[in-house]
């Protein structure tokens, strides 16, 4: 994992940065001593050179930044560095900027020379030009399409913000920032990459030559605080009878995958769900780029690993899944199954391991027990489609279907109890459904959650665990 320091001497190393390299310092004046000049971590900023041109934020503010960045970057001591906590270290940077360009005698105002410095701060400690949008818990999303277009998802709509980067160089270093955290590369040889910041954000970035115009990252951002089951209940995803009800599933070990596109919160609904899983139980989880923030103690967190430069030493979700029944878990929590791993899921579902939690890209209930089986067709198994659907049908129990909504709020759309075989054909019950109604003239969404009448096989189990679901759940008449 990259440190601030290994950071900071790529900088320094930086090929753009060597071909113009600062002036020489000039003579020695009578000008009296900066604040901190005899702090041995940072040196005295009387050595830099003035910047020759005058220019503001307006026009060449970029330019400035630039210029401010390499000379603070050289007077930047690498070792003394390491003895500084991050808040020691980010008060001496703004000490030093503000000398920077008082020396320099740049025409801004207060306003311009504050927003400079937090800039200037954010390229070495942070993440540049996004660190403003990760502090605004109301973006869900983020989206770097080259240097100049970053947009954001707030409230499920996206904006384009006035936000933008150097050029494509400077994206390209903050995207190498972030991916080295998480022990990965991306290159020309490997142009893709999968990550995540500390706070748990899913991070994808792809470059060229795959991305014609430019280097493309995009984040997802994660609640530092985790969501609970209440807040959906607020944000209306689901009705209070839904929650209970699903939060009964997970504790009496129903097999649950939850089905959905893209961005609808599949994620956040798996993490929440996972919740309900006793604090006594063993879990392990696994995912492609660790994303799940379980709050239980006794939980083994397992993520692939990509392949090397020589195409070696990738691990993948099927082995891991493998490995992990070797593990002796209660639970096993997949991030989402996408291929091989999946037969494996299955026979851990059939074989011991109940209440396993997983998710899987489909647009319906139906069309999630069809990509399982296709899921597995992919794997290389060669299964009757008969003896394939029955060991579908035997170990899953509920599947959850969350959609996103045209004007961007996710809702639950169906809970469907896999109940059986009838000939070929795997059967279920849904139990709660969305029905859309129509639209508001402001383009919010219309539509009703309500039971369908029908009451799960599984409530003779529930009652079992000593849980009393409340009286007329499953009435239809009961909606909102």
């Amino acid at each position: 994992m990259a440190t601030l320091k290994d950071q900071i001497t790529r900088w320094k190393l930086s090929p753009k940065r060597d071909a113009a390299p600062p002036e020489s310092a000039p003579a020695a004046t009578g000008k009296p001593e900066q604040p901190h000049a005899a702090e041995p971590r940072i040196s005295p900023p009387s050595a830099v050179p003035a910047l020759k041109t005058q220019t503001s934020p307006g026009g060449d503010y970029y330019v400035t930044k630039v210029k401010l960045h390499q000379k603070l970057l050289a007077r930047i001591d690498l070792q003394s560095i390491e003895d500084l906590t991050r808040d020691q270290l980010r008060n001496e940077l703004g000490v030093l900027l503000v000398a920077l360009i008082e020396e320099d005698t740049l025409p801004l105002n207060h306003q311009e020379r504050a927003r400079l410095v937090t800039d200037l701060k954010n390229e070495i400690m942070g993440l540049g030009p996004l660190e403003p949008l990760l502090a605004d818990p109301a973006i869900s999303e983020i989206m770097v399409n080259g240097y100049q277009n970053v947009y954001v998802e707030k409230s499920g709509r996206i904006h384009l913000t006035d936000i933008r980067f150097n050029d494509d160089a400077h994206l390209m270093r903050i995207i190498d920032k972030i991916v080295s955290r998480v022990g990965r590369r991306i290159d020309e040889s490997s142009p893709m990459a999968d990550a995540r910041l500390p706070d748990g954000s899913r991070v994808n970035a792809i470059i060229q030559p795959l991305a014609l115009d430019g280097p493309v990252l995009t984040i997802r951002r994660f609640s530092v605080v985790p969501l609970q089951m209440h807040d959906l209940v607020e944000k209306n995803t689901l009705t209070p009878a839904m929650a209970e009800l699903l939060s009964a599933l997970v504790t009496v070990k129903c097999n649950i995958i939850i089905s959905g596109g893209t961005g609808t919160g599949k994620t956040t609904l798996l993490n929440i769900l996972s919740g309900f899983i006793p604090d006594s139980e063993r879990i392990v989880t696994i995912e492609d780029t660790a994303e799940l923030q379980l709050q239980q103690e006794h939980v083994i967190r397992l993520e692939t690993r990509p392949q090397n430069v020589e195409g070696k030493g990738e691990i993948t979700m099927r082995a891991l899944v493998k490995n992990s029944l070797r593990m002796r878990p209660d639970r096993i929590v997949l991030g989402e199954v996408r291929g091989a791993e999946v037969i494996d899921m299955l026979q851990a579902m059939n074989t011991g391991h109940e209440g396993s939690l997983t998710t899987i890209h489909a647009n319906s209930p139906r069309d999630a027990l069809g990509r399982l089986e296709n899921l597995v067709s992919l794997g290389g198994f060669n299964l009757p489609n008969k003896a394939l659907r029955q060991l579908i049908s035997s170990s899953v129990n509920f599947i959850i279907q969350i959609s996103r909504l045209g004007d961007g709020t996710r809702r639950i759309t169906s809970i469907q109890e896999i109940t059986g075989m009838e000939g070929d054909v795997i059967t279920t019950q849904e139990i709660f459904t969305y029905v859309r109604t129509g639209t508001n003239p402001d383009g919010s969404v219309q539509g009703t959650l309500s039971a369908t009448g029908l009451r799960p096989r599984i409530t003779d189990k529930i009652r079992t665990y000593g849980i009393d679901l409340s009286g007329g759940m499953f009435e239809p008449d009961r909606q909102t």
